[in-house]
């Protein structure tokens, strides 16, 4: 099979042609051009793997502690109908769980420390269907036992007050009973039957868990004041969230995952897209360099190109020549910056420890970032739209100088040779 001749002598002028001094500055800059897409896209990779890795772990432990999808009735109210509600939610083949649980705020107190709490009733045994958290903690949920009013803390919230398990805790329900001596809040003693870690601060500092029938009789409550579940694919949450809005019965509300923490997702997706904009424009300056490449290419081949033209070759022959050339920069520097980026991404757990160990210092310390190792996580829509970028800039970057070259008369340049 014959090769084009387009194609092998843009070939050819991609590795320089003969070995002359001005021909070996033009491999080099035709070098550095390569060099400068493969390292711009491999630092894209590999940076929005990171973030896609630390976007995963936050949801992660953010999903350890909140279920995907709650159901419940306004204003804090019990479920009119909870078995009800809760067989019609089963009903969603995306629905793999459900656990009813009680919602509220209050106060917790130890001596002179104070601290404001959010309090969740659960059923301990049905829990661990809608929560990982409580999956890993089957035998700290037993000790939630109706009636005897024990309470488990996030990790940061008993460190807070000083406290661990079999300490003694009041906790203040925000209404409290009429006296003639005026409104007086309520106050119950808990028993600190353990403590739980999410590892997200927010829960872990703040969150408290008993048994949903003690929230019930504390906070006057009739039952639970909503269902939680889990789905097959969290991802679905939104879109089975609309499903039940129509199935339900009743004037209930529903929430997903994503808009208890839409803030946080909004503003990690938005640093997520300047990143791959400014980290583009490495790329961009890496494929433009091609610009100077090829016009230098260009002039230094005007005798080649005036020959070719004698002999029959059209402008669009001489054209798809340097458009060749450039195009074997930017497809050999986006390979390149594919493997080295995958393989970045794909190892950092290794090559972080190894540079940590080597320069005697830790980038990630767990006190200030929860997490001790460096998250990694390719995903397939980043990967292909940086290739294409890479490819398409590669490409527009050869069209002026080869446009140039396809515009040399064949007289003037044969003129002086």
């Amino acid at each position: 099979m014959q090769i084009p001749y387009e194609l092998a002598l843009g070939w050819r002028y991609t590795r320089a042609g003969r070995a002359t001094r001005r021909n070996g500055f033009i491999s080099f800059i035709s070098g550095v051009s390569m060099l400068g897409i493969a390292l711009g896209v491999a630092a894209l990779i590999i940076v929005l793997s990171v973030m896609n890795g630390f976007q995963k772990e936050v949801r992660d432990r953010m999903l350890s502690v909140v279920s995907h999808i709650e159901i419940f009735a306004p204003g804090g109210a019990a479920l009119p109908d909870l078995q009800r509600t809760l067989a019609e939610a089963r009903a969603n083949p995306n629905v793999v769980g459900a656990a009813p649980f009680v919602a509220a705020q209050a106060l917790l107190a130890r001596g002179e420390d104070m601290k404001g709490v959010l309090v969740r009733g659960i059923d301990p045994a049905r829990e661990p269907e809608v929560t990982d958290l409580a999956a890993e903690s089957v035998q700290g949920l037993n000790a939630l036992v109706p009636g005897e009013f024990r309470v488990i803390l996030g990790s940061e919230l008993a460190r807070q007050l000083g406290v661990r398990a079999g300490d003694t805790v009041t906790l203040i329900a925000p209404s409290g009973q009429v006296t003639p001596a005026g409104v007086l809040p309520r106050l119950k003693q808990m028993t600190v039957a353990g403590t739980f870690s999410s590892g997200h601060y927010e829960y872990d500092s703040a969150l408290v868990l008993m048994a949903h029938q003690d929230a019930e009789r504390i906070f006057r409550l009739e039952g639970p004041t909503g269902l939680r579940l889990k789905l097959k694919d969290l991802h679905e949450a939104p879109q089975v969230a609309q499903q039940l809005a129509h199935s339900l019965s009743g004037h209930l509300l529903i929430r997903d995952w994503t808009q208890q923490n839409k803030t946080w997702f909004a503003a990690v997706q938005l640093e997520k897209r300047m990143m791959f904009i400014i980290l583009t424009l490495i790329v961009a300056v890496a494929a433009f360099n091609l610009v100077s490449t090829l016009v230098m290419t260009v002039t230094d081949k005007r005798a080649d190109i005036a020959i070719l033209r004698t002999l029959g070759a059209s402008p669009q022959s001489i054209m798809g020549v340097f458009v060749v050339q450039g195009a074997m920069v930017g497809v050999i520097g986006t390979l390149a910056g594919l493997l080295l980026g995958l393989g970045i991404a794909f190892n950092i757990d290794v090559i972080v420890p190894a540079i940590e160990r080597a320069l005697h210092t830790t980038f990630l310390p767990q006190d200030i970032y929860l997490i001790s190792r460096m998250p990694s996580d390719p995903q397939r829509s980043d990967i292909v739209p940086i290739a294409v970028i890479s490819l398409i800039l590669a490409f527009v970057a050869t069209l002026y100088p080869s446009w140039r070259a396809s515009r040399v008369n064949p007289a003037e340049a044969l003129r002086y040779e």
